[in-house]
């Protein structure tokens, strides 16, 4: 072997400067043991405080979402009942239009037409929740769905009793949108 490649192979065999070799591991003393016990118990703590923490936050959060989603449907809600509201006197100039209808026979199309034009006005209520308060005379007075227009003395009902619906009352789902205006017995 040359001189250089003898010494190249020295160079490789042998540790480098600043490099120690392992020496034998020696066992952990008692105090060690207890340390690394500690610090494994702290830290066990620490991620159990930690996946509190994030399980609170992820509750949290998910109450925020469904308070959102709530706030979002009331909202909307609110939207379709204003709306609602301004077709409601229509749907009344229509009741109104087939009450008083002419005796006349050759206004028997008309008449059919009215009915349907309410016919469809009602149906696409329906559709987005809007029903008519079934409210008849005899029925006793609810200040939570009714508005009385009058009080008056009526020997046909008892005191509190509906004598007449002057305007229907609606409903969005289950919200009173339009109470029915009715006269009252006293």
């Amino acid at each position: 072997m040359t001189e250089s490649k003898k010494h190249r192979k020295d160079e490789e065999t042998r540790p480098q400067e600043g490099t120690e070799q392992p020496e034998a591991q020696s066992a952990p003393d008692e105090n060690e043991l207890e340390a690394l016990q500690k610090a494994v118990a702290a830290l066990t703590a620490q991620s159990a405080e930690y996946l509190d923490s994030l399980q609170r936050e992820r509750a949290s959060f998910a109450n925020y979402k469904k308070r959102i989603d709530q706030d979002n449907h009331l909202v909307y809600d609110n939207a379709l009942a204003d709306v609602i509201k301004s077709f409601l006197p229509v749907m009344d100039d229509l009741e109104r239009a087939l009450k008083n209808k002419p005796a006349d026979p050759d206004c028997e199309a008309w008449i059919s037409g009215i009915a349907l034009i309410l016919q469809k006005l009602t149906k696409t209520l329906d559709a987005k929740g809007v029903s008519a308060m079934n409210v008849q005379p005899g029925d006793e007075f609810d200040p939570a769905i009714h508005e009385a227009v009058t009080h008056e003395e009526n020997p046909d009902y008892a005191n509190s009793q509906v004598i007449e619906v002057v305007q229907t009352g609606y409903k969005l789902k289950d919200r009173v949108i339009r109470p029915a205006l009715v006269r009252v017995a006293k």
